[in-house]
């Protein structure tokens, strides 16, 4: 966690595009949900797919505020359900901006750009939230950072971590 910051707290979800499984859609959404019923704001990668676009579509259902990171420098990929879109047409290389502006990453599940993700905030020291039945990836994650790294089976248990995380403190 940033020290010495006073503004709202950001929670990033994290997880694949296109790739994206039912599950994690409807995981995703309801994570967007209850991080926007906490009063945290929603970071995620911007675009109007998978998880991405559930998350900023369940906080919007919860009147969140929604930070979208896109890749490109065409906002016609952002999320309608999107408030704040950042454009910074650096491709892969806005993962370091989405791990750094949030206090927490929850990866809702794993793909190529999400794993580059989480092991950015492992390298920045970040507590990551592995919201995966994957036992591979746990595995794997666990290895390189056990303490840095916590595994659920549901958004629920995510936000948990995050109230235990963030201290519970409204800000």
């Amino acid at each position: 966690m940033k020290q010495g910051f006073s503004g709202k707290r950001i929670v990033g979800v994290m997880g694949k595009g296109d790739r994206a499984t039912g599950l994690e859609i409807c995981q995703a959404y309801q994570l967007g949900k209850l991080i926007a019923e906490n009063g945290w704001v929603l970071l995620t990668g911007g675009r109007k797919v998978g998880v991405m676009d559930a998350a900023n579509r369940g906080a919007k259902s919860a009147g969140g505020l929604t930070i979208g990171i896109l890749p490109g420098k065409d906002k016609k990929q952002v999320s309608e359900a999107v408030d704040i879109a950042i454009v910074t047409d650096l491709g892969h290389a806005r993962n370091n901006i989405n791990v750094l502006s949030s206090d927490v990453i929850i990866a809702c599940g794993i793909g190529t750009g999400t794993a580059s993700e989480i092991a950015l905030a492992l390298k920045n020291n970040q507590k990551v939230i592995l919201l995966t039945a994957d036992q591979v990836t746990i595995d794997f994650f666990s290895s390189l950072a056990p303490e840095q790294i916590f595994i659920v089976r549901h958004p629920q248990q995510a936000i948990a971590l995050v109230k235990q995380f963030l201290g519970n403190v409204d800000i």
